[in-house]
């Protein structure tokens, strides 16, 4: 293509929506949105990208070329991308595993949110705890419990309303050496003490309902217009949206709030998420076209 199409796909993806943003599209990581990139607009199509329009998406949210580049390298380092040089130009494929690990990432991310299973009340119960002195056991152990959605009301007890994650749970505590002195329990809550109090102190979800009310702020109103427009408010909404199945417990309704705000985003995320992908995969074929075409 010619100079002045050029232009026009540069002057068009850099237009950016305007967003009532509490967190600044700076302080994402490059690497992190490269990969939500990926799986958004690479994954589908099967093709190589150029760097040139890897490193071209990642500046309209302000990723300086030299965080682009170091991002693709450290991407290709883990396994998830491999290279191929094609003259003086060099165009990215994602490696099998990298396949498999978006494909994984696309249906938690896609499916998350949507209509939940009838709860039949029963609770999953780990009892496993760390002496003081071994805090980076502790903090390890904390981490991964809690990004697999347990919640802990009081210490060395953790719970999730959710009792097919019991294999999980024996895989970290395996994991970190902690199998012989765990001990895990199915059942529901008896008559002692109140279930809601008990939620209460396991879960966090006033934080989690203000970060699902900012993503509601953020995505509510806002109506791209070009193509460029429609991309980047795309790209976002993902990037924002992967983030919950990590913070997000999922518990039974009868559990949450009053006019949960999760449930709101999750109607948000999925609308948006069809009403603007045929603009941004279209906005998409437009910058890569030429050099799918080379």
């Amino acid at each position: 293509m010619g100079d002045s199409v050029k232009s026009v796909k540069l002057s068009e993806s850099a237009a950016r929506p305007t967003m009532s943003r509490r967190r600044e599209v700076s302080h994402t990581s490059a690497r992190s949105l490269l990969m939500t990139v990926l799986g958004e607009f690479v994954l589908p199509r099967g093709r190589a990208v150029w760097t040139s329009t890897l490193v071209e998406v990642l500046g309209t949210f302000g990723v300086e070329e030299k965080s682009a580049r170091q991002a693709l390298a450290r991407t290709a380092a883990e396994g998830w991308l491999v290279s191929e040089r094609v003259g003086r130009r060099v165009r990215w494929s994602l490696t099998p595993p990298g396949r498999r690990l978006l494909t994984e990432g696309a249906e938690r991310i896609y499916g998350f949110g949507r209509d939940a299973e009838n709860w039949d009340g029963c609770w999953l119960m780990l009892l496993v705890s760390v002496p003081e002195t071994k805090r980076d056991l502790r903090h390890t152990l904390r981490t991964r419990l809690t990004w697999a959605g347990f919640g802990s009301p009081t210490p060395g007890v953790w719970i999730s309303a959710d009792t097919g994650r019991q294999d999980e749970a024996d895989e970290i505590v395996r994991t970190l050496g902690l199998d012989r002195e765990a001990m895990s329990f199915v059942a529901s809550y008896g008559r002692i003490g109140d279930e809601d109090a008990m939620v209460a102190q396991a879960w966090d979800l006033t934080a989690l309902g203000e970060r699902y009310e900012d993503f509601i702020d953020e995505f509510g109103a806002l109506e791209p217009v070009s193509g460029g427009e429609v991309l980047h408010a795309q790209t976002r909404l993902v990037h924002e949206w992967r983030r919950f199945p990590f913070l997000d417990p999922r518990l039974p309704v009868r559990l949450l709030p009053p006019n949960w705000s999760g449930v709101k985003a999750a109607e948000l995320f999925h609308r948006k998420h069809v009403e603007w992908r045929p603009a941004a995969q279209r906005h998409w074929e437009f910058l890569t076209g030429e050099e799918e075409a080379a």
